[in-house]
């Protein structure tokens, strides 16, 4: 059967400043999106969060960037913005809802958003990634690992199905383009803009022997949408995995190197993405450090078997004390650059006011 798959999420307030969900949205979440599952819009739903972010799992059948499914969203966030965040005085509640009216899809409008129409298969695992405290481009580099490095991916080397590689699509998110580009033909070229994560983007990625989706990312920035700084995208990404397509420890494999993203205080910072069991996503030092949770599912008829809390394992606490070291690190340079990110990136920060009381007194060198 063909199935969507459609994670949507927002920041819609938070406990004790930038930190966690109230358990009270979760509730309020669940019991909204169980209606829409007992009224047949929605086959099956998981409601969770990393860090502040409110994070909607859903499957249906009615196809991506479908209205009734982003109205479920939309009218889901604002009314626990208005039911709970505002009640409670939680913290930047509403924070991710840039518009006030919905218009049709969410995309645009501040939520983050990952969905896909797949024919499922005969087995269909399912990993969704979700991320705190950073931007989309913070999947550029596990997203490589997974479907183009060998290193990481043995499938690429040994699984016939694997061997041809993948199509990744990169968008562009300044100029609003995209471009397919070919590995392991391309890859050269593929580096060339994924590496500038703070303008190319890997939107979704295809198995080139039949074009098959293999992941699918949000890619939506925040600052780009509102035209200031009003908390990082926090984005979210799915992988399917096994039966032609990475493994699941594949998938998860780049996580165990917990690479610098941009994002943490204040969006302003580089820092290491922790990745963590949904327990413990939850930031509070510097608000970080940036992490990143994993729930996986088995779909079975467009139901969610599961989850399972991917990253809770012993095997990742060797790259959480790294995340720990380099967060150590970075936070020793202060407000200095590297840790604080580039001119181009605090330009949509709240710097820029700070900057503008001084241009009065920049005075031409005689």
């Amino acid at each position: 059967m063909k199935v969507t798959l459609s994670v949507i999420k927002a920041d819609v307030g938070s406990l004790v400043g930038h930190h966690v969900v109230h358990p009270d949205q979760i509730k309020a979440t669940s019991e909204k999106l169980r209606g829409a599952r007992e009224s047949g819009l929605l086959i099956d739903y998981h409601v969770t969060n990393v860090g502040d972010d409110l994070q909607l799992i859903m499957t249906h059948s009615k196809g991506v960037d479908n209205e009734e499914i982003h109205k479920l969203a939309w009218d889901t966030f604002s009314e626990v913005t208005e039911r709970v965040s505002k009640k409670l005085k939680l913290y930047a509640a509403g924070q991710d809802l840039l518009v006030t009216a919905f218009s049709g899809n969410v995309k645009g409008m501040g939520p983050g958003v990952a969905e896909a129409e797949f024919e499922e298969r005969v087995s269909e695992p399912v990993v969704i990634f979700m991320a705190d405290k950073t931007e989309p481009g913070a999947w550029n580099l596990p997203l490589y690992k997974i479907y183009a490095d060998p290193f990481n991916t043995a499938g690429l080397v040994i699984d016939e199905q694997l061997h041809k590689g993948f199509t990744f699509r990169v968008m562009d998110i300044y100029e609003h383009k995209v471009v397919d580009l070919h590995a392991p033909d391309e890859v050269y070229d593929l580096l060339a803009l994924i590496g500038t994560t703070g303008r190319y983007v890997i939107h979704s990625i295809f198995r080139r022997t039949d074009n098959l989706l293999a992941a699918v990312a949000s890619t939506s920035r925040l600052s780009l949408i509102a035209g200031r700084y009003v908390g990082k995208d926090d984005p979210v990404m799915f992988a399917r995995g096994q039966h032609g397509l990475p493994a699941v420890g594949e998938i998860l494999e780049p996580f165990a190197f917990p690479h610098l993203v941009a994002g943490w205080m204040r969006g302003s910072h580089n820092g290491p993405l922790m990745p963590v069991p949904i327990r413990n996503a939850k930031c509070t030092r510097f608000d970080g450090p940036p992490r990143v949770a994993a729930v996986g599912f088995q779909l079975n008829e467009g139901k969610l078997v599961g989850p399972e809390d991917m990253f809770d394992d012993p095997a990742f606490d060797r790259a959480r004390d790294m995340a720990n070291t380099a967060a150590d690190y970075m936070r020793r340079h202060g407000p200095f650059m590297p840790a604080r990110l580039g001119p181009e990136e605090m330009e949509y920060t709240t710097l820029a006011a700070v900057l503008k009381k001084l241009e009065g007194r920049l005075k031409p060198v005689e």
